[in-house]
């Protein structure tokens, strides 16, 4: 695992998993612009969707083991994890901001 690849959020997720094998981490794939054949079957077999030409950024759920694989390849820049947000109005509603 190249963890210089992974921010830190990812990082953590990843020694909190408790099974490698389990998708079930969404994260961020950033690459380099234009990949190879190989790279984007590479993409292809963990089931990233919507490899297409130019794009650089592709999102996935993937498991501990293919996020390890997948910072180990050249043609990827880093790996960060998503999360889902919250909505600011839901603050704005409790009276939080002073509003």
């Amino acid at each position: 695992m190249n963890y210089q690849k992974l921010d830190a959020a990812l990082a953590t997720a990843l020694n909190d998993t408790q099974d490698p094998e389990e998708q079930s981490l969404a994260v961020f794939i950033h690459t380099e612009q234009n990949l190879n054949s190989a790279a984007t079957a590479v993409l292809e077999s963990l089931g990233v969707s919507g490899v297409t030409s130019g794009k650089d950024i592709f999102t996935a759920t993937l498991s501990a083991n293919a996020i390890s694989q997948l910072s180990e390849q050249s043609w990827v820049k880093y790996l960060k994890r998503s999360q889902q947000l919250g909505l600011v109005n839901k603050i704005i509603n409790r009276g939080k901001l002073g509003l």
